[in-house]
């Protein structure tokens, strides 16, 4: 009996998906199947990834939130708790993620102009493959709490621009967005 991950017999499993640059795809009897990538044999190394999405509300309203509070209670505080559960749970909630280890994620949240709110996540751990999805769901569930905590009081809030913003670790090394 095979094990699960092992090529069953007949499976004609082939390198040619994965050179072409399709890291979680492989071709089986039954055609592509997807698959995680075997982390096993890299090396550790210390990994950190930082994430920003950006809530915009109607004119006014964040100003009066932050100063007030929200219909839900104190928004920027279980919106930071959301983002660092959020980026803890990543390999439960994206398929093809590995469970990780996570050292620390901070979310950080910057008001620059009465309209906009900034929120960052940065996720580090020591490990086999990168936190750059740990990172993106952070922020991305952080805005999302941010919208739910705020959405009684408006229909016109926007959740924008998620992107990663940088990267270190990992045989690519550090990477920024330009």
């Amino acid at each position: 009996m095979n094990t699960p991950g092992e090529p069953q017999s007949g499976d004609k499993k082939t390198p040619d998906s994965r050179e072409a640059g399709l890291s979680h795809v492989s071709v089986g009897a039954a055609g592509v199947e997807s698959c995680m990538v075997d982390v096993g044999a890299k090396v550790s190394s210390e990994r950190e990834a930082l994430a920003e999405v950006w809530v915009v509300f109607p004119a006014g309203l964040l100003s009066e939130v932050l100063e007030h509070g929200g219909p839900k209670g104190p928004i920027l505080e279980v919106s930071r708790v959301a983002g660092i559960l959020a980026a803890k749970r990543t390999g439960e909630l994206i398929p093809m993620c590995h469970p990780l280890a996570l050292d620390v994620v901070e979310v950080a949240f910057e008001h620059p102009d009465p309209d906009r709110l900034r929120i960052t996540c940065r996720a580090a751990c020591r490990g086999r493959t990168g936190v750059e999805m740990e990172a993106l769901t952070g922020a991305s569930m952080a805005a999302l709490c941010v919208y739910d905590m705020t959405k009684a009081l408006s229909k016109e809030i926007v959740i924008d621009g998620l992107h990663l913003l940088s990267k270190k670790g990992g045989k690519s090394g550090v990477w920024e967005a330009s």
